[in-house]
């Protein structure tokens, strides 16, 4: 029989094509594109978290792995200082908002920031700005389809 090549190993600044899933502690999946098309990004893009690509690096096409991944390899933990009193005029007029509800706005430097709104102080809003993976650990799991040099 023919051995085939895995092809390269995955660095830095090279395209994955992959299926990936992240569930929380309590058996909850938070992402998974298992059951839907396959994501294509470059490693080092900011698409995952570095200390989910760590666990990437050196893979071939094939690999399939599941592991567990704590706050002191990714999202880091919760940090006080990241939650913040938003006025309610800072929010869009028809943005819905409740309770633990996800939201995400522009930073004024221009980056995407995501909060959850903790409480409803009346005139405004609790928020959390932490990213809602900090301070836990959960299971990465991958299955590598593709790796394509740069």
């Amino acid at each position: 029989s023919v051995m085939t090549s895995p092809g390269p190993a995955v660095q830095i600044g090279y395209e994955v094509v992959m299926f990936y899933k992240i569930t929380l502690e309590d058996g909850s999946v938070v992402e998974s594109n298992f059951d839907a098309d396959p994501i294509r990004f470059r490693v080092g893009d900011g698409t995952f978290d570095p200390g989910m690509e760590m666990a990437l690096l050196g893979q071939t096409r094939g690999k399939h792995e599941s592991l567990l991944i704590g706050p002191e390899i990714a999202f880091g933990y919760p940090d006080e200082n990241a939650v913040i009193t938003m006025p309610k005029s800072d929010f869009p007029a028809d943005m819905q908002v409740n309770e633990q509800s996800l939201v995400s706005f522009t930073t004024p430097t221009g980056d995407s920031a995501y909060g959850v709104i903790l409480e409803d102080l009346g005139d405004s809003y609790k928020v959390d700005l932490n990213h809602p993976l900090a301070g836990h650990t959960f299971t990465f799991e991958y299955k590598i389809l593709d790796v394509i040099y740069p």
